[in-house]
């Protein structure tokens, strides 16, 4: 009788925990649709609430704030899951400064990059563009960049620790050249104002960062 309770309570406990994640879900789709449109500063905490078809009670208590709910968006956006790891410490990240060969390990960071990119790139240049207006977005954008720039760091010094750089080149500038070139500001340009397709872009930014770090195609 008691383990029949037991797992009638699991039961009822995972399709709660199911709900609740895929209410959540609902509400970052419509979150992200409704800053990316119209940015941070115009969106109403219930037109969110509207969109994502839930009450402005059951948002908030999920989301006390824009500011959380901006930041809960970005931060699942750009990891792509909900999974409590910071992408430079994620198995992917790690194996590509593992990685022997340069310019597979260029290759492998700049498609890392460019899926992140396409996923949270238009949510970065939100919260880019609010810093101006809103002290929560300041800092979100730049913590942002200094750990962005940090995990170019990370790459440049693995590689200059090998001798892959190219003569004359420092870890902190290549990881300078690596920061400007796929930033979100780069991606916003060629991919939503020039029209470039996805390959293209990866194409592009690869081929230059071969040759700006490494001196030449490996």
């Amino acid at each position: 009788m008691a383990d029949s309770v037991k797992h009638h309570r699991q039961y009822r406990s995972a399709k709660r925990a199911a709900a609740a994640a895929e209410t959540r879900a609902r509400i970052r789709e419509a979150a992200a649709t409704l800053f990316a449109g119209q940015g941070y500063v115009a969106t109403r905490m219930k037109e969110v609430a509207a969109l994502a078809g839930v009450g402005e009670r059951t948002l908030y208590d999920a989301f006390p704030t824009k500011a959380a709910l901006f930041g809960h968006t970005l931060g699942i956006a750009i990891a792509g899951d909900e999974e409590p790891v910071s992408i430079p410490e994620r198995p992917e990240t790690l194996a590509i400064r593992a990685e022997p060969d340069p310019g597979v390990a260029i290759g492998r960071a700049v498609l890392q990059t460019a899926e992140l990119l396409e996923r949270a790139g238009d949510l970065i240049m939100v919260s880019v563009e609010a810093a101006g207006a809103d002290p929560d977005m300041r800092a979100a954008a730049d913590a942002g960049a200094q750990a962005t720039h940090g995990m170019r760091l990370q790459l440049t010094t693995a590689l200059h620790e090998r001798g892959a750089l190219r003569p004359g080149l420092d870890a902190g500038t290549a990881a300078d050249v690596f920061y400007a070139l796929a930033s979100p500001h780069m991606h916003q340009l060629l991919r939503r104002h020039r029209g470039w397709t996805p390959e293209q872009y990866r194409t592009w930014v690869q081929r230059v960062l071969t040759e700006e770090l490494l001196g030449g195609p490996r």
